[in-house]
């Protein structure tokens, strides 16, 4: 049987019996803990977390305060690219909400597969222009959304994501205070958008 992680690759890119062999014994799949904290402000990243299960939230510590900027689902890459790529300590924290099993790359890992197997360099640009893409589509509609719009979108496109994560770090996630997210909240179910 495969492995969820060659399922995935295999979706993109048509792979040999050495490619997923060298897959599967250059990218390990790790299982944390829900509460695990996978990187501190002020500390690098070293690596490249792929959530094949489970939710990690970002967030940045300000007076005092998590404000969640972020949340990663199955399918989408984790990391601090400059701190994987140039080894620079991160401003944010990342924390698992869920169980999550991960694929976990280093650069170096990650290097020798693509200088081996090329292949690989291309899954990554694959996926690298599909998520630029969507963060691109996501942050213009942030930025011309009215809040209920915002949520609105969230429930339209992830709409577990709801169910999953605790209403103040939703607000957060959507740039809003969590009173005002209630108040969207009992608007919609009053009818009343």
């Amino acid at each position: 049987m495969k492995s969820s992680l060659i399922r995935f690759a295999s979706r993109y890119i048509n792979l040999t019996e050495a490619e997923e062999l060298a897959l599967n014994k250059s990218i390990p799949v790790i299982t944390y803990p829900k509460g695990t904290v996978l990187l501190e402000a002020g500390k690098a990243l070293n690596v490249c977390y792929f959530i094949l299960e489970g939710l990690v939230r970002q967030y940045y510590m300000v007076d005092g305060e998590e404000l969640t900027t972020s949340f990663y689902w199955e399918e989408q890459p984790v990391s601090s690219s400059d701190g994987f790529m140039h080894n620079k300590p991160s401003n944010y924290y990342l924390s698992c909400m869920e169980d999550c099993t991960m694929a976990i790359a280093d650069f170096e890992s990650e290097s020798d597969l693509y200088a081996r197997f090329p292949k690989f360099e291309m899954l990554t640009r694959i996926l690298s222009e599909k998520i630029l893409s969507e963060n691109q589509n996501s942050f213009s509609r942030f930025k011309l959304q009215s809040p209920t719009e915002r949520y609105q979108t969230l429930l339209r496109e992830k709409p577990d994501l709801v169910q999953r994560v605790p209403q103040y770090q939703l607000a957060g996630y959507l740039g809003i205070k969590p009173e005002t997210l209630s108040r969207i909240r009992r608007r919609m179910m009053s009818g009343n958008p």
